[in-house]
């Protein structure tokens, strides 16, 4: 499989992983968009959202907004605030396809989104 996500769970490519469990990995965007941007995907491969089954991916999505709220107290801004983001296809924003959430943090957001 040609997936970046999956190279980098697979230690193929180097990334500065934050946290690791079973099921989920989560390390620092490359690119990130807030003093604390960290991307956050399951180790298995699902492609997209529209692709997450009910009879087997809910608790792994679950798991990826969990470990999404244990990173941001440990990063000291879950009181004050922080922004999770998953994005779906071309139009939404996706640009790998391997479901992914985005947790940032560590500034002021506003909205609408872009």
């Amino acid at each position: 499989m040609d997936c970046l996500f999956c190279k980098i769970i697979d230690r193929e490519i180097p990334a500065e992983i934050v946290h690791e469990d079973d099921e989920v990995l989560a390390f620092k965007d490359l690119n990130p968009q807030a003093p604390t941007h960290v991307l956050i995907v399951p180790k298995r491969h699902i492609a997209t959202l529209n692709d997450i089954q009910e009879d087997g991916d809910l608790a792994l999505v679950g798991r990826l907004q969990f470990t999404a709220a244990k990173l941001a107290k440990q990063a000291g801004f879950a009181e004050d605030g922080y922004r999770v983001v998953m994005n779906c296809n071309e139009q939404g924003g996706q640009t790998v396809y391997h479901i992914h959430m985005h947790l940032m943090g560590g500034r002021r957001f506003t909205w609408p989104a872009g």
